[in-house]
C-alpha cells in the first residue's frame, strides 16, 4: 500500500487517519515525493524478483490520492509498471473518496488498468453521518457522479467495488439498496475501527449490534439471490478464504509512507501513536527485513498467534480474532480477543442459519420455530440472557441453543473438508443433506460427534483419544442408514470396531485398518457379514447398538459404546452388561419423574436438549461424580447411582453446565481471561471466572431443586437449600466485585440475583 498523499480533502470524523491515536501523518510530507516512489518500486520489484512472486498488489492509498491530480498519479503509475511488470504481473489499485474523480483521471485509470475502489456509506443521511467537508458540507453528490462515471461502458474496467463503513444507527436496509442502487462489482462492509480501551458505539441494549444490523443485510442479500460479492459474508461461511479482517490466512500487507517508511497495515493507527510504525524505510531496508519485525512476524502465526481466548474458539477459522487492530488493549497488547468478537460470534450464527439454497457443503436449516412468543436465530441477546438467568430456560431458547450447536458442528465439518480436502464421504453427506436433511441432523446432533470433528482437526485438544481418525466416513452410514438410503464408503476402524454414531457399534474379527461398508434399508453389510437393523431380527453377530431409555420428554441414549464419549477428563465406564444397563435405565426413568415432580420447568429444559448419558468409571475415593464436555454438548456423564433423587439433582446440576457452555460459545459474559482468581466455597483453589460463573448457575438450580423439595416432609432439604444458596450468592458477589464480567455478562449475574432471591422465599 503506498501513501502517495498523506492530506485529504474530507473531514470523516470515523478517519482512523486523523481522527484516532494515531498523528504521524502531522510530521510526514504532503505528497510523496518521485525519488521515494522510485524507490517503493525498485524495492518492491526487488522481492518479486528473489522470490519468484508471480503477482504483486499495490494499492495507492492517502489521505486522498486523487489529490496528486492525473499528471501526478500518471507518474507514479509509469514508475511501477516500469519497474514491476518485468518481474511479476502487476495488479494495481485506488482508494478514494470519489470527490475529485473526472473523466480525464477515469481514463488514465482505464490506461494502466487501475481498479478503482469508492469510500461510499450508503443513502444520503447515511454518507452525510460521516463523510463530510470540514466546514460540514455533504459529500453525497460528489461520490454518486463519482460513480457513475465508474459504470460507464468505457470506464467499467476500472470499477472495483464501493467500500462502506457501518455505523448501526443508519437503516440497514436502506444501506443495501444504495449500495446496490451503484451497481458495483464488490462491497467491502467494513466495521469502525475501535479497540477495547476505545469501544465500539453500542447505542440501545444491545450488546450485538453490528451482528444484528450485518445479519439483516445478509438475509436480503440472500433473498436477492446474491446480486453482488460482498466480502465479508463469503469470508465469514465456512471455508470462505478469510481477509485482512477475517480468517487465519497470514497478513500480507505492507504501507510505505509518503516518506518512505515502511509500516505495517494502517488500520494499526486506530490503536495509539506510533502503533503502525516499524522504524525501517524503502532507503535503507528490503522487504525481507521488515517481514521479521515482531509485529508483522506474529501475524504469519496463523492460530498460533492468537490470544488463548480465540485459540479454544470453535469458529477461530472463520473470524481468525477479527481485525488485528480491534484487539488492542493498553496493559495486554493485542492479545485479546477483537473488541468485536460477541458480534463476530453472532454474524457467524446468522451466515449459518440464513445459507444459500444450492450448497456446497451440507446446509444449515432453521430449526428454531419463530411463532408467537419463541425465538428466532436473531432474538435480542438480553432477552435470551434473561430467560436462561430464571435458572432454567424455555423450550424455545433450548431449540436455539440447540441450533447453534449443530452450526458449530456443521462448520467444523466444513472445516475438516477444507483442511483433509473433499472425499468420498464428503460428497455423500452433501448428497444426503439434499435428499435425506432431517436425518443429517439427526446425526450432526448427536453429542459426540462435534468431539469427533474437533479430535480429527487438533488431536492435541482431546488428549486420550488415541489416533484422529476421519469421522466423516462413520458419519455418511449413520445417515444413510437412518434415511434408507442405499450407498457404500470405507470407514476407518479404531480398535477393531465401526462406530456408527446414534445407533451401535460392529465389532469385527482379524486385523484391520478400514473396511468397506454397504448400506441397505435396514441393513448394514461388510464383507463376509450382514446385520440387521430390525429390533425384531434376531441379535446380529458383533452388532452392539446403542441403548436407549424412556424417559417422559422422549428417549434417553445411553451412550456406553462411542469412543469419542472419553472426552470428560475422567475414565468413562466400559460398555456396560445387559443388567447393569437395565438398571442404570430404571434409575434413569425415576430421576427424569423426580425432575418432572420437584422442578417442572428445569424438566422442560432437560426435555429440550438432554440426548445422552455417559457411565462415569465408579472411584471408591469419589463415588458419586458427574461432569459435562464443552464440546459434547446434549450429554452428561454420570456414576452410575441407584437412588433416583440424588441422580436427578445430578442430571438437573450438569446440564446446568451444559446450557451456559452453549451460551458462552455464543457470547462473551465473562472479560478475556488476564490471571484473575476468585475464592468460591464449594472449591479450595480459587477459580477463573468462568468457573466461578458455571458454579454459580448449576448451585443456583440445585437451590431450585431442593426449595422445592422443602415443601415436602424431606427432613433435610431446607437445610440443603440454604447452603446451596449461600454458595450461590456468595459466588455472585464474589463475581460482581471481581469487575471480571462483560455488560452482557453483569445483566445475566444481576438476572440471576432476582431468580436466587425469588427461590428464597419459596416460589421453587
Amino acid at each position: 500500500m503506498l501513501k502517495v498523499h498523506s492530506r485529504c480533502d474530507l473531514s470523516c470524523d470515523h478517519c482512523y487517519i486523523y481522527q484516532h491515536a494515531d498523528q504521524t501523518w502531522r510530521g510526514r510530507p504532503a505528497r510523496m515525493p518521485p525519488a521515494t516512489v522510485r524507490r517503493a518500486a525498485r524495492r518492491i520489484a526487488e522481492h518479486a524478483r528473489e522470490h519468484g512472486v508471480p503477482v504483486v498488489h499495490v494499492v495507492l492509498h492517502g489521505g486522498e490520492p486523487l489529490l496528486l491530480g492525473a499528471a501526478g498519479l500518471r507518474e507514479v503509475l509509469a514508475e511501477l509498471r516500469t519497474a514491476i511488470s518485468p518481474w511479476a504481473r502487476l495488479d494495481l489499485r485506488l482508494q478514494t473518496n470519489g470527490v475529485l474523480l473526472d473523466e480525464e483521471l477515469c481514463r488514465l485509470f482505464v490506461e494502466y488498468d487501475v481498479r478503482v475502489g469508492v469510500s461510499f456509506d450508503g443513502d444520503r443521511a447515511a454518507n452525510d453521518r460521516h463523510r463530510v467537508f470540514a466546514h460540514g458540507g455533504s459529500s453525497h453528490d460528489q461520490v454518486r457522479r463519482a460513480l457513475a462515471l465508474l459504470r460507464r461502458p468505457e470506464h467499467r474496467a476500472s470499477y472495483a467495488g464501493i467500500l462502506c463503513t457501518v455505523d448501526v444507527r443508519n437503516d440497514p436496509d436502506r444501506v443495501y439498496e444504495a449500495l446496490l442502487a451503484e451497481r458495483p462489482p464488490r462491497v467491502d462492509l467494513l466495521l469502525p475501527h475501535a479497540t477495547w480501551d476505545h469501544p465500539p458505539l453500542r447505542p440501545g441494549p444491545d450488546p450485538t449490534p453490528y451482528a444484528g444490523w450485518l445479519g439483516r443485510i445478509h438475509r436480503r442479500w440472500v433473498d436477492d439471490g446474491r446480486p453482488v460479492s460482498i466480502r465479508m459474508f463469503e469470508a465469514l461461511r465456512p471455508g470462505g478464504g478469510g481477509t485482512e479482517a477475517f480468517g487465519l490466512a497470514p497478513a500480507d500487507v505492507l504501507v510505505i509512507e509518503t516518506d518512505g517508511a515502511w509500516e505495517q497495515v494502517d488500520s494499526l493507527k486506530t490503536a495509539y501513536h506510533g502503533a503502525a510504525g516499524t522504524g525501517l524505510d524503502v532507503f535503507d531496508h528490503p522487504v525481507d527485513e521488515v517481514v521479521r519485525h515482531p509485529g508483522v512476524a506474529i501475524r504469519q502465526d496463523g492460530v498460533d498467534g492468537l490470544c488463548a481466548t480465540c485459540r479454544a474458539c470453535p469458529v477461530v477459522d472463520r473470524c481468525g480474532g477479527g481485525l488485528y487492530a480491534h484487539r488492542w488493549r493498553t496493559g495486554s497488547g493485542f492479545d485479546n480477543p477483537s473488541v468485536y468478537c460477541p458480534d463476530l460470534l453472532g454474524l457467524i450464527d446468522a451466515v449459518d442459519a440464513y445459507p444459500p439454497p444450492a450448497p456446497s457443503v451440507p446446509r444449515q436449516r432453521p430449526a428454531t420455530p419463530s411463532g408467537p412468543g419463541e425465538w428466532s436465530a436473531t432474538a435480542p441477546v438480553d432477552e435470551l440472557l434473561d430467560d436462561l438467568a430464571t435458572g432454567h430456560g424455555s423450550t424455545s431458547t433450548l431449540a436455539l441453543l440447540t441450533a447453534t450447536q449443530l452450526s458449530i458442528t456443521r462448520a467444523l465439518l466444513a472445516a475438516c473438508r477444507d483442511r483433509f480436502g473433499s472425499t468420498a464421504a464428503w460428497d455423500l453427506l452433501v448428497h444426503l443433506d439434499q435428499v435425506a436433511p432431517d436425518a443429517v441432523r439427526a446425526v450432526l446432533a448427536h453429542p459426540f460427534v462435534r468431539p469427533a470433528l474437533v479430535h480429527r482437526l487438533d488431536p492435541a485438544a482431546l488428549p486420550g483419544l488415541g489416533a484422529a481418525l476421519d469421522p466423516l466416513p462413520a458419519l455418511a452410514v449413520a445417515v444413510a442408514l437412518r434415511a434408507g438410503v442405499p450407498a457404500t464408503v470405507r470407514v476407518p476402524l479404531r480398535a477393531g470396531a465401526i462406530t456408527v454414531p446414534t445407533l451401535g457399534e460392529l465389532v469385527l474379527p482379524g486385523p484391520g485398518d478400514s473396511a468397506e461398508v454397504t448400506v441397505r434399508p435396514g441393513e448394514l453389510q461388510v464383507p463376509g457379514r450382514s446385520v440387521s437393523l430390525d429390533p425384531l431380527a434376531p441379535p446380529s453377530t458383533g452388532w452392539l447398538p446403542t441403548r436407549d431409555v424412556p424417559v417422559p420428554g422422549g428417549r434417553l441414549l445411553l451412550e456406553d459404546g462411542d469412543p469419542y464419549r472419553d472426552c470428560y477428563g475422567q475414565p468413562v465406564e466400559p460398555r456396560l452388561d445387559a443388567p447393569a444397563a437395565r438398571a442404570l435405565g430404571r434409575t434413569l426413568t425415576d430421576a427424569w419423574r423426580v425432575v418432572r415432580r420437584d422442578v417442572p420447568a428445569h424438566a422442560a429444559a432437560l426435555d429440550g436438549g438432554l440426548r445422552a448419558v455417559v457411565p462415569l468409571a465408579p472411584d471408591p475415593a469419589r463415588p458419586l461424580r458427574s461432569a459435562t464436555a464443552r464440546h459434547a454438548f446434549g450429554a452428561v456423564a454420570v456414576t452410575p447411582h441407584p437412588d433416583p433423587e440424588t441422580l436427578a439433582v445430578l442430571l438437573v446440576h450438569e446440564w446446568q453446565h451444559a446450557k451456559l457452555g452453549a451460551v458462552l460459545d455464543l457470547y462473551d459474559l465473562v472479560e478475556p481471561d488476564q490471571g484473575t482468581r476468585i475464592r468460591v466455597p464449594w472449591r479450595p483453589d480459587p477459580r477463573p471466572p468462568e468457573g466461578v460463573l458455571q458454579g454459580v448457575y448449576a448451585h443456583l438450580a440445585v437451590t431450585q431443586v431442593w426449595r422445592s423439595r422443602a415443601d415436602t416432609d424431606d427432613p433435610d432439604a431446607s437445610a440443603h437449600a440454604a447452603h446451596f444458596q449461600a454458595w450461590t450468592r456468595d459466588g455472585v458477589e464474589a463475581l460482581l466485585a471481581s469487575r471480571s464480567l462483560t455488560a452482557a455478562g453483569e445483566r445475566f449475574v444481576g438476572q440471576l440475583c432476582h431468580a436466587l432471591e425469588e427461590t428464597r422465599v419459596g416460589s421453587g
